[in-house]
């Protein structure tokens, strides 16, 4: 089984800028998101090699149950696709979104941020992907400085969330309140 391990951050201010190694643009659909989790998005990237594609991605909450906080691990399954066929698809999808993903030289995991674009902008997350290991440590891991708030297992913070009821549909008192964490 194919896990995902991650968990996400509200970000506040610039200083992660000086850890990015890389960036690249990315726009994904939603073909389904279901609320029990189960979720089909597809995804194009443009930017350096490394991330720059097409995939159909499947995730689902892991089998047999939770494992360490709601919202950690799910299972995954991403495979590349043509990029027309992710072209077709994402015509297709009702909900989509867009963000600016940069890549971070941090330790602990593979750590992302972000920057998401339109009805979700100014919105920026950061993400640490981590491995099996992380689990049986007690999810020991370094949180920067501007890591606001921890967003793992917060629902209306998933991607598939967020394409779904961005930001900007969001009652004006919830946004503000986040707006002004993410500006602190």
């Amino acid at each position: 089984m194919a896990l995902e391990i991650e968990r996400r951050f509200l970000v506040s201010g610039q200083q992660w800028r000086c850890h990015v190694c890389w960036q690249a643009w990315l726009e994904q659909g939603y073909l389904l998101a279901s609320s029990d989790g189960l979720t089909v998005r597809v995804r194009e990237a443009r930017g350096v090699a490394a991330v720059a594609g097409a995939w159909l991605t499947l995730k689902a909450p892991p089998a047999g149950g939770p494992m360490g906080p709601e919202g950690l691990v799910r299972q995954e399954f991403e495979y590349p696709i043509p990029e027309g066929d992710a072209t077709a698809l994402l015509a297709l999808a009702g909900q989509k979104l867009s963000k600016r993903r940069h890549g971070l030289d941090l330790p602990g995991g593979d750590w992302v941020v972000d920057v998401f674009e339109a009805e979700n902008a100014p919105l920026v997350v950061a993400e640490v992907e981590l491995d099996a290991a992380a689990l049986q440590q007690d999810l020991a891991l370094e949180i920067p400085v501007w890591c606001v708030a921890e967003l793992t297992g917060r629902h209306q913070f998933s991607n598939a969330s967020l394409a779904r009821w961005p930001l900007a549909r969001w009652p004006e008192d919830e946004r503000l309140e986040l707006l002004r964490l993410s500006s602190s």
